[in-house]
């Protein structure tokens, strides 16, 4: 096994506990395994061994701040240099609960450093490496797995003990191109029903790492199907499985999804969950081969579903936005008024991953692309944009004080009024005058269309009782 340099946090921790005792843990120590000197190490935990607690706290006061980190699993995170790593003596534990909620731990010198490694979900992240000497600790046979490029569980129980493990073994599985055993397969089919256990929180955690890590995210979200966990978790997901489409489309509704998802770009959350979700809607509005505002009920989906499973509120109104706004007409021979309508509806932040959803989508057609009608319809869209056009009432040349001033002026309203859904109306007016002519936004200009729409008997008639 190739040796693996030492980390200058590696040599201070060495250089103060006793030799034989401080190895490396978790999934460091896996992907030096498979990556080898290409690994470069973003999570620092380590198992000492043959000490008390407070044997190690005492040993490692003088390097740094420590902190502990719950009671009940003897952990100390140790911050030095600007880094924080986890260090802990051996721990063995008894789950007496369903869904991790409750176990029974037992840590300190008399748990062996196997013990430990045995409490661990997958064979290929029960490895420890000792330091500073680098030898490799396998009890498991974790060094075996990693070079068939498999996951395998180390004990029958794994995924009713910790639930949450499932979506751990589909993010590996897409992340790295590991196979999952089937032995790991059966557990996970039987353990599926306690995937309703899991928080939301840990559910947004996981399903972050398969969806921005990952090339190909469909890997593991087909591991979570098959074996029932995704119909747990994301029913909305589940109902496009054989729901066909039209001669447009190679695939039902689920397996387009996951095509989309896998030809977004990796690393954009926002993009790859819009791809995963912008067609949920299809199943429940599906009327012979047409899905009439599939795009609207899959935003109210969408949303229910990201919030269910603690997403920001940011992400989630992105999301939901790139999935109604999916459907628009990629016609490049436009307007340009029509154009600005488009950027204004999309948002001009926006545009960019609505465009690359739209690519991906007809990636994930599984059918050739027809024609180029979409890159010169997003063309002739930058092209108006670099005009910088007025976008929102913000951008117009007057604002809503001088609305209100013309209406004073023109009586009708009182000197005390600060404004109501007229003055926003005023300037929703103005807005679309200037998005069908931008030259009309100077103030006089603005100004002028103003006074006219005042004049109007129908603001006239809604005036009353607004004075």
């Amino acid at each position: 096994m190739e040796s693996m340099p030492l980390h200058p946090i590696d040599r201070l921790l060495a250089d103060a506990l006793p030799p034989g005792t401080l190895f490396s843990v978790g999934g460091r120590v896996r992907d030096e395994v498979r990556l080898g000197a290409a690994s470069e190490p973003k999570d620092f935990d380590y198992v000492v061994t043959g000490l008390s607690f407070a044997e190690i706290q005492d040993r490692l006061r003088a390097l740094g701040r420590i902190d502990l980190v719950g009671e009940s699993f003897a952990v100390l995170k140790l911050t030095l240099h600007g880094e924080s790593v986890d260090i802990a003596p051996p721990r063995r534990e008894r789950s007496t609960g369903v869904g991790h909620r409750a176990f029974d731990i037992q840590s300190g010198p008399g748990v062996s450093l196997e013990e430990d490694l045995g409490r661990r979900d997958f064979r290929m992240n029960a490895i420890a490496r000792a330091l500073p000497g680098g030898s490799l600790v396998d009890p498991f046979g974790g060094v075996a797995d990693i070079a068939a490029r498999r996951i395998d569980i180390i004990a029958p129980a794994a995924f009713r003990e910790d639930p949450l493990r499932m979506l751990r073994a589909a993010q590996f599985a897409a992340r790295f191109d590991f196979s999952v055993s089937e032995a790991a397969r059966q557990a996970m089919r039987e353990a599926a029903p306690l995937a309703a256990t899991i928080s939301g929180e840990r559910v947004m955690d996981e399903l972050q790492k398969l969806l921005v890590l990952a090339e190909k995210p469909s890997v593991g979200l087909r591991l979570l199907e098959e074996t029932g966990v995704l119909a747990v978790l994301f029913p909305e997901v589940i109902e496009g499985r054989g729901v066909e489409q039209n001669e447009w489309h190679a695939f039902d509704v689920l397996d387009h999804n996951y095509a989309t998802l896998d030809a977004a770009p990796a690393g954009d959350l926002v993009l790859r969950l819009a791809a995963l979700l912008h067609d949920v809607g299809k199943p429940r509005t599906k009327e012979g081969p047409h899905f009439y505002r599939h795009e609207q009920v899959g935003g109210d989906l969408a949303r229910s579903l990201l919030h269910r499973t603690r997403f920001s509120s940011e992400v989630i109104d992105e999301v939901e936005a790139l999935v109604r706004n999916h459907m628009y007409v990629a016609d490049p021979d436009l307007s340009e008024p029509a154009l600005r309508r488009f950027i204004r509806r999309v948002g001009a932040d926006r545009l960019e991953r609505q465009f690359a959803l739209r690519h991906a989508d007809i990636v994930g057609s599984g059918l050739p692309k027809r024609d180029d009608s979409n890159e010169r319809f997003e063309a002739r869209v930058r092209a108006e944009l670099a005009k910088k056009p007025p976008l929102g009432v913000r951008d117009l040349a007057i604002d809503g004080a001088e609305v209100i001033e013309a209406m004073r002026a023109r009586g009708l309203v009182n000197a005390a009024f600060r404004g109501d859904k007229r003055v926003g109306a005023a300037l929703a007016l103005l807005l679309e005058k200037v998005t069908e002519e931008p030259g009309h936004n100077e103030r006089d200009s603005l100004l002028a269309l103003l006074e006219e729409y005042l004049s109007s008997a129908k603001l006239e008639d809604d005036s009353q009782g607004f004075t």
